[in-house]
Formats: C-alpha cells, sequence, structure tokens
C-alpha cells in the first residue's frame, strides 16, 4: 500500500471513531442506504438503496447481498468482485444509514359506545301524551305512567289497564289496577316491570266516577 493511500486511511479512521465503531456491529436491512467509496477510483463511488430483496447493485460487482450483512462483510465482497480491475487490491470503504422507522401505525378509533337497550311500550287513552315510548328495560308500571307525563281529569283512575300479549302464543292477559289508590298511599301487591310491546290503557272515566 502506498504512502498516500495509508495517510488516507490514518486520517478516515481518526476522523469517525465513533461512527466506525458504532456501524461495526451493525447489519444492513433493506431499506437502508449504502455509501461505497473506492479510494484508487472515486468515480464509482456512490449511494444506493438496499432493496426489498436485500441486495444493492454495484459497478463491476452487479448485484450484491447486502441484507444482514455487516459494513465490514459487505466491504469484503465489494472488494473481492471488483478486484479484477485493479492492478492492487482496491481500498473499499463502506458506510451505512439505517431506513427511518416505519411511521407507528395508527390506533383504530375507539368504538362508539353501544346505547342503552330499550324496550318500546305504548300508553294510550287519558295521560298527558299518549303513543309509543322507550324505556329502559326494569321501568315499571307506575314510572312509566310518571314518564307520560300523568294522567288528564277525564281518567278512569281506579280501572287502568295494562295488556301484555305472550309473543309465543299471542295471548293477551288484562290487569286492572286501580291507580286512585296507589296514589292515596296503597302498595302493589308486587312491583309490576314492564316488558317490550306492553300496553297501558287509561279509559275516560264514567259520569259518576
Amino acid at each position: 500500500m502506498t504512502y498516500v493511500r495509508c495517510m488516507v486511511l490514518l486520517v478516515i479512521l481518526v476522523a469517525i471513531p465513533g461512527l466506525a465503531a458504532s456501524q461495526s456491529e451493525y447489519r444492513i436491512q433493506r431499506g437502508d442506504t449504502v455509501t461505497v467509496e473506492v479510494l484508487e477510483d472515486p468515480s464509482l463511488n456512490r449511494s444506493v438503496t438496499v432493496l426489498p430483496d436485500g441486495r444493492i447493485s454495484f459497478p463491476w460487482a452487479g448485484s450484491v447481498p447486502a441484507a444482514g450483512r455487516t459494513i465490514a462483510e459487505l466491504g469484503a465482497a465489494i472488494t473481492s468482485a471488483i478486484a479484477p480491475n485493479f492492478n492492487e487490491q482496491p481500498s473499499v470503504f463502506v458506510g451505512v444509514e439505517p431506513a427511518p422507522p416505519a411511521p407507528p401505525t395508527p390506533a383504530p378509533p375507539p368504538a362508539p359506545p353501544e346505547p342503552d337497550p330499550v324496550i318500546s311500550i305504548y300508553i294510550m287513552g287519558e295521560v298527558q301524551a299518549s303513543g309509543e315510548i322507550e324505556v329502559a328495560p326494569g321501568t315499571t308500571f307506575l314510572q312509566a305512567l310518571a314518564q307520560s307525563g300523568g294522567l288528564t281529569p277525564f281518567a278512569a283512575t281506579k280501572r287502568v289497564q295494562l295488556r301484555r300479549t305472550d309473543p309465543l302464543t299471542f295471548a293477551q292477559n288484562v290487569y286492572t289496577i286501580n291507580y286512585r289508590a296507589l296514589t292515596r298511599g296503597a302498595a302493589l301487591q308486587r312491583d309490576i316491570a314492564l316488558q317490550e310491546g306492553d300496553v297501558i290503557l287509561v279509559p275516560e272515566r264514567g259520569l259518576f266516577e
């Protein structure tokens, strides 16, 4: 090796000791940028990207496997491939710039909250707001009447009806409830929880009710 080549090599090794140390054990990966410099022929110097197949293309060397190799191993492979074109073994220097990390995959948006379950019931007759209303499962007879705004002054409060149809047999059961007694402190024998499709019918009171 000539004196000039030795001095150039010495300057390179002194100038970038940290870089050489940090890259010596690094394994080249697909997408990295590899810089190759040939001291004897600067026209060959270039930066190339490691292709998805793990190889790089270099003059006189053709397609060279790069992925998985250290820079020393890749440098030796390139040196061996291009050596027949020189009188002396060329001095090949290899550096690598790792590919930038892929951006993190954004987290999927949170799923919308599940709507609260509801059942549909129907309130008809002498109430402030009649029609279909949606209530939470477990809503009782009295709670549903309260949501309808209560009874009108013309309601037959002693014979409010709860009509319930069996979804399998379609048989209808009718329960008569004395709403007036409830407002005066009487208690229901059991708390009636409403079911899907229940109908509360508040008839108009008669002349002498």
